[in-house]
């Protein structure tokens, strides 16, 4: 959602509503740290996300930069963080999405986090959409999502892959600078789960010292959407970036939490999803946003 006034078009994409003017010519960045021109870190066929996703070609994903989240162990820091990619003009972010379609013959656009990029990832698809070429478009996100702005670009909305990241507004502030996420990652699930069940995905990354706020979104999700809703139980959580110097953060998930976590999602009645392997949290595993290249390629 952008909203004007006498001075310009001000952003109110996300939660946060903070209103800066980047979309107006010599603008300042958002919170977010985005300008209007959409900024690409990778792209390229993807095969490490959910089945459903990822078929025999891999799913397209297109890694934007910049996140309206501040995760303190963001382990796409490079990009998210520090803003690391290029600028793209909508024709060269649809050329990228005509790409992937046609030469690397992807199943799907995978947008992960596009948010502060809607309007232009919509115009840069509207010549492809026209033309015949067409691939579902996953809206892949933290959840921290405005059900007003969903709406708006629903268009780029065939699959809905959200997290369910905290259960206590306190956590998402302190440790995702991200308030109000709460109310907003729950409506943002229930808007999609409503539309779409069938093409809605919930991840639950569980969190060292947090495994009881995973439980607490599983329990929230069965109680006010559906046990029927697939749930990606997450183990790989691997400390990064600011994490490193803050405990609880500064360790893996002990093999305790996450088997609290994945029982309990046995014992609310999720059958539709997957559980992490244990093994994905193990510290010398390569941390994949830490060490991918950027520009185009496949992400394994």
């Amino acid at each position: 959602m952008m909203m004007q006034d006498a001075a310009g078009t001000l952003c109110e994409l996300c939660p946060r509503r903070c209103r800066a003017g980047r979309f107006r010519p010599g603008g300042s960045p958002g919170y977010c740290g985005a300008m209007s021109a959409p900024r690409v870190f990778r792209w390229g066929p993807h095969f490490g996300e959910e089945p459903p996703l990822v078929g025999e070609r891999g799913s397209g994903c297109v890694f934007f930069s910049r996140c309206t989240m501040k995760c303190l162990y963001c382990q796409n820091s490079p990009w998210s963080w520090r803003g690391e990619g290029s600028d793209k003009t909508v024709a060269e972010l649809t050329r990228i999405l005509r790409d992937l379609a046609l030469v690397d013959r992807v199943e799907n656009w995978n947008l992960v986090s596009p948010t502060p990029y809607l309007p232009a990832i919509r115009e840069a698809a509207a010549p492809l959409l026209a033309e015949g070429v067409r691939l579902p478009f996953v809206w892949n996100s933290s959840g921290y999502e405005r059900v007003e702005t969903l709406e708006e670009y629903s268009s780029l909305c065939d699959w809905a892959l959200f997290d369910l990241r905290y259960s206590r507004d306190k956590t998402a502030e302190d440790v995702s600078g991200a308030p109000g996420y709460v109310a907003a990652a729950r409506a943002a699930v229930k808007w999609a789960y409503a539309r779409r069940p069938d093409k809605t995905i919930v991840r639950i990354l569980v969190l060292p010292g947090h495994a009881d706020e995973a439980i607490e979104s599983l329990a929230w999700l069965a109680t006010e959407v559906s046990s029927d809703a697939m749930v990606s139980v997450m183990a790989q959580y691997t400390p990064a970036y600011k994490a490193l110097e803050t405990p609880p953060f500064d360790r893996p998930v002990t093999r305790e939490e996450y088997e609290s976590v994945a029982t309990a999602a046995a014992d609310f009645g999720f059958e539709n999803g997957w559980l992490q392997g244990y093994e994905a949290s193990d510290p010398k595993l390569a941390l994949l946003g830490e060490n991918m290249g950027a520009d185009h390629g496949v992400v394994k």
